[in-house]
């Protein structure tokens, strides 16, 4: 990551698909502006999101979803499968080389991860080498990937990251409780469940709120990078409106 000026948008709850379209409108901003951005957010409503080039069909109905009360979505991101409702969700654009080592960014957005996990008094550890998980039958839960943040050998922090064209996105659900097995029950075929995911409630005893796991990854960030300003979030409208169309297309959320 080489941007010198950090910014902060806390982005609230809302769908899936104005979620992704502020992610990539923020890998714009990354671009033009020289810029990084911490962001948090939440989701208005129980969202399935897809692994960018994760198969679905056959495993999943936008119908089955939707008559449960389900959106769907395709991230930007690779991965497998999750379901966003009880969790806290961040998100770090930036500016790049692409031809940047993936561990060297990974290893950094996890130390700021860390940092605020610390602060919540949660004593999450890295989980050890190996191959990263590919898209499959399972969902992203179903085990730890190689480098990502853990309560003993439970996943607490799923994250995916994608780089394109001088911009990275890296954005992580933090579970605040462990809906994830819901996953195959939504399913329509069979498909391999999740593990007994970590989550923030357990490790700290009691369910945090939104605000106090915010706060923690602003404090964090101000911690690691200085000043971090403010983003207003309207200087993103005309980028947003831009990626809408794709993140809100059945030929991208439901494409292979």
């Amino acid at each position: 990551m080489t941007s010198r000026r950090w910014r902060w948008l806390d982005s609230g709850a809302a769908d899936g698909v104005t979620q992704m379209a502020v992610d990539a409108a923020l890998m714009d901003r990354a671009r033009a502006h020289d810029e990084s951005v911490l962001r948090v957010y939440a989701w208005s409503e129980p969202t399935l999101s897809f692994g960018r080039h994760e198969t679905v069909r056959g495993r999943f109905s936008e119908a089955t979803l939707a008559a449960r009360g389900v959106g769907a979505v395709r991230r930007a991101t690779g991965g497998r499968v999750l379901l966003h409702d009880h969790e806290v969700t961040y998100s770090v654009t930036a500016p790049t080389d692409d031809d940047a080592p993936l561990p060297s960014t990974y290893a950094a957005i996890n130390a700021l991860l860390l940092d605020a996990l610390r602060l919540l008094g949660v004593a999450a550890t890295v989980a050890p080498g190996g191959a990263p998980l590919r898209p499959g039958d399972a969902t992203c839960f179903a085990e730890p990937s190689a480098g990502e943040l853990v309560v003993g050998d439970r996943k607490l922090v799923g994250s995916a990251q994608v780089r394109e064209r001088g911009a990275l996105l890296q954005h992580g659900s933090i579970l605040l409780a462990d809906d994830q097995p819901r996953i195959a029950e939504l399913a329509d075929a069979p498909m391999t469940g999740s593990a007994p995911a970590a989550t923030l409630t357990g490790a700290m005893g009691r369910a945090p709120s939104y605000a106090e796991v915010r706060d923690a990854l602003l404090h964090a960030g101000r911690a690691r990078f200085g000043a971090i300003d403010p983003l207003d979030p309207h200087e993103l409208d005309s980028g947003v409106v831009s990626h809408r169309e794709r993140f809100a297309s059945p030929e991208w959320t439901w494409r292979r």
